[in-house]
């Protein structure tokens, strides 16, 4: 009978053992790098595994073996000196870091450097949302690529330090705020991956969350194609409700009247506000353009300067578009 087929504890074993993308252990292997990251954690695993039950046996071997008895024994001198045991205790353990050593090393250049010919995709990350854009210009909350081809990413943060963190690809990689990171993967076959932020980065660091979306090479195309015009069809306050989602406001502003980081949005067109700097005013469009494009010019009380701007990141027809959205929660 196949092991896989028999119960939970055979199914362990055979999960540990078998060399395919399934592990006992480890999410599913979907990228091409995953596989040399498994084999050397595999290979750490095991040695760790032989000295315990090694260093474990001999010392209770020497418990029973040299145990107190009721009769005087007798001391016998020891042995102060070994060349052959201390050439072993010393040239083992170096051969065995120096091995993996040169694997980890082997995988960490393989990690960190790209194809030359690999696909290029821009991420932006901040308090607390992923953001991902293609070379023609579409940004998307989640990330597409096609299967069978290398993809680059070049990544920055907004505010904090975040850290993207696909497991199935053995991928991570920090986003530091004033400077750029890369990293890179190819996905073996079409699928979904989540995506996770791996660095503490506030309140909500737990909810920020995306997934890859792997397709293939040519219903890629189709659908960057389509998702560049997303907005053709669809009604100012329909796509505005999709900005409110893809641009990452519904992480701070709710639409319920519950309370976030930031203001709710129900009801508040024409609604008044109070300024942390001691001026007044109201909910117009032209605040809630100036809010989006200079957040710290108008704080409103009882909230903090938080907001990241979207100046470059959104365009009339886009600002348009959430304004009416926010009129149509009145």
């Amino acid at each position: 009978m196949n092991p896989l087929h028999q119960g939970a504890p055979y199914r362990a074993a055979a999960l540990l053992l078998r060399g395919d993308s399934e592990s006992f252990w480890l999410p599913e292997a979907k990228s091409t790098v995953a596989g040399q990251v498994d084999t050397l954690f595999y290979w750490i695993l095991g040695i760790s595994v032989f000295f315990f039950l090694l260093i474990v046996g001999l010392v209770v071997f020497f418990l029973v073996k040299y145990r107190r008895r009721g009769e005087e024994i007798a001391v016998q001198p020891s042995a102060h000196h070994s060349t052959a045991l201390e050439l072993a205790w010393s040239g083992i353990p170096l051969v065995i870091v120096l091995a993996i050593f040169v694997g980890g090393f082997k995988g960490f250049l393989n990690l960190r450097t790209a194809p030359d010919d690999a696909y290029e995709v821009q991420v932006t990350a901040q308090r607390w949302n992923w953001s991902f854009t293609y070379p023609n210009g579409h940004v998307d909350p989640e990330l597409h690529v096609p299967a069978g081809v290398p993809i680059r990413l070049v990544m920055s943060s907004l505010d904090v330090i975040h850290s993207f963190y696909v497991p199935d690809y053995r991928v991570k990689q920090d986003l530091v705020p004033g400077r750029y990171t890369t990293a890179w993967f190819e996905a073996k076959e079409p699928g979904e991956s989540r995506i996770y932020c791996a660095e503490y980065c506030g309140t909500s660091h737990s909810e920020m969350l995306s997934r890859v979306v792997v397709h293939a090479p040519a219903e890629f195309e189709r659908w960057l194609q389509e998702a560049a015009d997303w907005m053709v069809g669809l009604s100012p306050a329909d796509a505005g409700a999709e900005l409110y989602r893809r641009k990452g406001c519904v992480q701070c502003h709710s639409v319920d009247g519950s309370a976030g980081i930031g203001p709710t949005l129900k009801s508040s067109f024409g609604s008044p506000r109070k300024f942390t700097d001691g001026s007044d005013g109201r909910v117009d469009e032209n605040y809630i353009r100036q809010s989006l494009l200079q957040p710290a010019a108008a704080v409103v009380v009882g909230f903090d300067p938080v907001m990241p701007t979207f100046q470059g990141r959104l365009d009339d027809e886009e600002i348009a578009a959430l304004i009416a959205y926010i009129k149509s929660l009145n």
